[in-house]
């Protein structure tokens, strides 16, 4: 019976602990909610749950044995988000890209295929904001977390000018460009009527048939 009650409380201590440990290393990694997790946060999250799990049903073990690994994920995940800030092609190539569903109340089956999103996510996201059709919508961006942004026609249903990123962190983004029917040329001499380059630009958008430039800082 003591021994029993001794492995007992010992669980509790292990439990306590790393619930309080968990949430400090969250904190630390800034995380909110687990719909803001990207691929890579949620394979760390995965991967403390693992551990920790481990060293509660594992009481010979020593807890170092499951704190050292759970500090090494947390230096790597910032040290990725770090490199996620710095470089858009790590960023899109580990989180992906928000992906365009519907245009002017018309989905985009081809993206939809290529995301394996399929009608019924997009009719259940559609209702979840009580959104009775999709000829109501006038976009809608499936997120890299999987959410589905929608923005509706006005009440009117006039046409809205939606600002199209054309540039991301100092890169051209073609897709944006093939969506107003543009190229790299004509955005070139835009950027030139103002004595720009591509290279002075961090964010640049295009809403109402102007471009709209945030330089880089210098």
């Amino acid at each position: 019976m003591g021994d029993y009650v001794n492995e007992l409380l010992r669980v509790v201590l292990r439990t306590t602990f790393f619930y309080f440990f968990i949430v400090f290393l969250y904190r630390i990694m800034g995380k909110r909610e687990i719909g803001q997790l990207g691929i890579i946060d949620l394979i760390v999250s995965i991967l403390i749950a693992e551990l920790v799990a481990i060293s509660i049903e594992n009481l010979d073990d020593s807890m170092w044995m499951t704190i050292v690994p759970l500090l090494l994920l947390v230096v790597l995940e910032l040290f990725l988000a770090f490199l996620s800030i710095k470089s858009r092609t790590f960023r899109t190539f580990f989180g992906g890209k928000p992906s365009l569903i519907i245009c002017s109340g018309r989905v985009n089956y081809h993206e939809m295929v290529r995301q394996r999103y399929s009608m019924d996510d997009l009719l259940l996201s559609l209702r979840q904001k009580e959104i009775k059709s999709i000829e109501d919508v006038e976009y809608a961006f499936l997120e890299p977390n999987g959410k589905l942004s929608i923005f509706p026609y006005n009440f009117w249903k006039g046409k809205s000018h939606y600002p199209m990123p054309l540039i991301l962190d100092g890169e051209i983004q073609k897709s944006a460009l093939e969506h107003i029917q543009k190229n790299k040329y004509w955005l070139m001499k835009e950027l030139e009527k103002s004595h720009l380059q591509i290279r002075d630009v961090f964010y640049a958008f295009y809403k109402g048939k102007k471009i709209y430039v945030v330089l880089k800082p210098s």
